[in-house]
Order: C-alpha cells, then structure tokens, then sequence
C-alpha cells in the first residue's frame, strides 16, 4: 500500500465515525482491496478478489460500498460502451482519460497536457467555462492488432472501423444483390452499428448508408482501408 493510499485510508476512517455508517471494518477492507488494484473493477470483480484473500462479502455490498466510495469522492464510476458499470480510482488532483479496446476489452489510462489545454481553449473560444470532461478512445489495442488477420469477414468488424471491401463471396446472386445496392470490391465503407447480432449498418464512401444481415456481412471480405 503506498503512502496515498494509507493516507486515503485514514480520510476514510474518519469519515466512517463522522457519518456513524454500520460494518465500518467490511467498508474498510473493500476499501485496502480496491486500492490494491490499479485497474477499473465491477462490484462482483472486487467482490471475487475479496473472496481469494479469505474476505467473503456479498457483491451487493460491496457495491453499496464503491456507491458509498463514489458518494465521498475514493472512487469513480463509468460506463463503457457496453454499459457495466466499472469503478476506479479517484485520487486528488489527478484526471486522466482512456483508451478501450473494443475486443479484449482493456481499459488504459492516459494524460495529454497539450490536449487538455486545447479543450479549454475550445471551451473558452465558445464563451464556455469547462467544469470537468470525460474522453473515451475506442479502438482496438495493439495486442490485439497484431493478433489480427489482415483480411477478415465484415461481420467480424467493429463499429467505427474504415475499411475496404477486397473480396465478396457466395456465388453470384449474392455478389449481383450486393453490386444491385452498390457495393463492389475496392469500395471504401465504414461499420456505422454493430449491436453484435442482428443487422448492421454501413457508410459506403461515405456518401450513402446500407443495412446487412450478418449472413450477408459474413462473405464480404474486408481489410484495414
């Protein structure tokens, strides 16, 4: 545990006898397991890493707990795209932004001075005065990236990601369907949605939108554009 975090640890422990809140030894030991980990945690996450030091409390209280840690400022909670809630940590006087893989799903934090004094001057240049923000880069991380083929089937693309149509299989029915609503080889597209089941959506040279079924999607061959 570093010096912040005993310090965090104390502020904490005062705050328990100031505001009388019941089980102040549980709170504090969600508390030492949540520091111990630089890493953005659900409540059931923290709740497994409790039960593998020996620490067996409910998930819901921990989560009352991080609710509590968010509510008096330790803790921060976000929503990534996929919409679970996930907490960090707040230490004072620092902000940073981050990056999310949108396959391994790893969440990394980063700090731009120059891009944070940039946004003020934005804000400043529309008679704005910036409060606080939140940045969030979707990407895919470069693990990840070189555990890509370099050619895959649309179906298997993100939303976001610019690309280029090399190939369409299937037959001929489906290459003169494709061809009838405007796609081709060597066309440019982007992935508009991808919900991961269903239809997806399209910009083709992005200048016109096309909706596919994912068994469609699956015979076009597509690569980094």
């Amino acid at each position: 545990m570093t010096r912040l975090h005993d310090q965090e640890k104390e502020q904490f422990k005062k705050l328990f006898a100031q505001e009388r809140v019941g089980r102040p030894e549980d709170h504090l030991r969600v508390l030492e397991a949540f520091l111990a980990v630089e890493r953005h945690l659900t409540a059931e996450e923290l709740a497994a890493l409790l039960e593998e030091r020996g620490v067996p409390l409910p998930a819901e209280f921990v989560r009352e707990t991080l609710k509590l840690l968010s509510r008096w400022g330790f803790a921060r909670p976000a929503r990534f795209d996929n919409g679970i809630v996930r907490y960090e940590h707040r230490h004072l006087g620092d902000h940073h932004d981050h990056l999310v893989c949108l396959k391994c799903r790893r969440i990394f934090e980063f700090n731009d001075e120059r891009l944070e004094r940039r946004q003020i001057e934005v804000a400043s240049r529309h008679g704005f005065h910036l409060l606080r923000h939140r940045m969030e880069l979707y990407g895919l991380c470069a693990d990840c990236l070189r555990e890509r083929e370099k050619r895959l089937p649309l179906v298997s693309a993100k939303a976001g990601e610019r690309l280029r149509v090399c190939e369409i299989g299937g037959g001929t029915a489906v290459r003169v369907r494709l061809l009838s609503m405007g796609l081709r080889p060597g066309d440019e597209i982007e992935v508009l949605t991808d919900t991961g089941q269903g239809q997806m959506a399209i910009s083709v040279g992005g200048e016109r939108r096309l909706v596919l079924g994912r068994g469609i999607a699956q015979k076009i061959l597509v690569e980094p554009a």
